[in-house]
């Protein structure tokens, strides 16, 4: 009875692991990875998860984030479109998994993994973010950053200097910015999200206050040639960006009176704040009122 019993536990829990593994390749079964030239040997990736960005020339291949697992050989057949030579290193932008998700196909092909100090800390131990009750094992060995900064580094690759440079409290606590200096090209991370509404982790300390210093900051290394690659949404400018300070500004404000006024988040959520942003930015990622939580949320830690 007992042996019956546990062999058709043993077959049931096969099952449920079988059908969870299943559920994840067709969820990105019909993702495709498109490619859309940037500048001169830089490129932006995009699939499903943050976006990429890619460096190649005669050094080899410089990568930013690497979006999920199950899309690592659609995304390493889209580079091999744009050069034959390896990836060598791979830096995190920030530690959600929806950047860091390819790390350990990559880790285990040789890859080296860069981040900043405290990515590594969060990937390290299981982490939680908060706003949607989720907790994020630890990454296994191969998946976590080789090399970590406290602050900037910069590579000297494919004739570009490459500068990473660290914004502190902003998306998260580890949020590094990618600025291709001779292309005139950054990457924001999440710091950035163009044309829809942004997710801040107050969790991994993120803020509103920390989000719109960066912003102001990278705005100020652009000019009016620069490309900018967001974490999400489509290639932009220094416009979109000035466009994208000054809602979060705004917001922030709105947040702050209401906040003063002594409003809980459920009546907020009430009298739609937003309303006037809420149709072009609220159908995407974050619903307007999920959005009214996270600004709540950082504003009120």
């Amino acid at each position: 009875m007992n042996n019956k019993y546990y062999k058709y536990a043993f077959i049931l829990f096969a099952t449920l692991i079988l059908t969870a593994v299943h559920a994840e390749e067709d969820r990105f079964a019909g993702v495709e990875i498109k490619t859309q030239k940037v500048a001169e040997g830089i490129y932006m990736l995009t699939g499903q998860g943050g976006n990429i960005g890619v460096s190649v020339g005669e050094d080899g291949v410089f990568m930013i984030d690497d979006q999920y697992a199950p899309l690592t050989e659609k995304i390493m057949d889209a580079i091999a479109t744009l050069s034959d030579k390896p990836v060598r290193f791979l830096i995190n932008t920030h530690w959600h998994f929806d950047h860091t998700g390819g790390n350990e196909n990559l880790g285990k092909q040789g890859v080296v993994i860069v981040a900043h100090d405290n990515v590594y800390e969060r990937m390290s131990r299981d982490a939680e973010i908060a706003i949607f009750n989720t907790v994020v094992p630890a990454a296994p060995r191969a998946a976590l950053p080789v090399i970590t900064f406290n602050d900037n580094v910069t590579f000297r690759l494919n004739g570009e200097e490459i500068r990473v440079m660290h914004y502190k409290n902003s998306h998260t606590d580890g949020d590094s910015v990618i600025h291709f200096k001779n292309a005139d090209v950054i990457h924001t991370g999440d710091i950035y999200f163009n044309g829809l509404y942004p997710f801040i982790d107050a969790s991994s300390e993120g803020s509103v206050d920390g989000v719109i210093k960066s912003v102001e900051a990278i705005i100020a290394l652009a000019d009016d040639d620069t490309k900018i690659i967001p974490g999400h949404g489509p290639l932009s400018g220094k416009q979109e960006m000035k466009d994208y300070l000054e809602m979060l500004k705004t917001v922030r404000g709105r947040m702050s009176k209401l906040i003063a006024e002594g409003k809980s988040l459920e009546e907020i959520t009430r009298l739609k704040p937003n309303a006037d942003y809420d149709e072009t930015l609220g159908k995407a990622f974050l619903k307007p009122e999920k959005f009214l939580q996270v600004i709540y949320d950082s504003m009120k830690n």
